[in-house]
């Protein structure tokens, strides 16, 4: 096997990990009110109780509220598309691994900033962040690799 198609092998494992992440964290935002109901009754903690009894208050009086968090959920499954063109050309396709990267930056300024305007503890903030730290790893090492592949001879 050349070292070009071993390359682009790795690209393609670190892409479907990322994009299996991506999904999952994504689809867990349709079940909100189930995840905390279970979340409560695995965990004692204050704040998940205070969630899970605004959601469950949300899901009673006010549905229309959480069509928010469905749209979270589509979100992430819209973003796992783009990757798609990573996939089929890496090399060409760069800039959407890079505006992931751009993303996952933004992750840690908008908790910073949106988090104590909505009241949410700092250690959760810091649990929010770390999806943006965590995130940005595989496109680290997604980049450096494109990079290399772009530099390879070609077949």
């Amino acid at each position: 096997m050349s070292e070009r198609s071993a390359l682009e092998r790795r690209i393609h494992a670190w892409l479907v990990l990322f994009l299996v992440c991506l999904v999952l964290s994504g689809l867990t935002a349709f079940p909100l009110v189930t995840e905390l109901r279970w979340a409560n009754a695995l965990i004692d903690n204050e704040w998940l109780r205070q969630v899970g009894e605004g959601l469950d208050r949300a899901d009673a009086d006010y549905p229309f509220l959480l069509y928010g968090t469905d749209w979270l959920a589509f979100a992430h499954l819209v973003i796992a598309v783009f990757f798609y063109g990573v996939y089929r050309d890496p090399v060409r396709n760069i800039w959407i691994v890079e505006a992931g990267m751009i993303a996952c930056a933004g992750v840690i300024p908008l908790a910073l900033i949106c988090g104590p305007i909505r009241d949410i503890p700092i250690w959760w903030s810091v649990i929010d962040m770390a999806f943006g730290v965590f995130g940005v790893i595989p496109l680290l090492v997604l980049r450096r690799m494109i990079k290399r592949l772009e530099a390879a001879p070609a077949r």
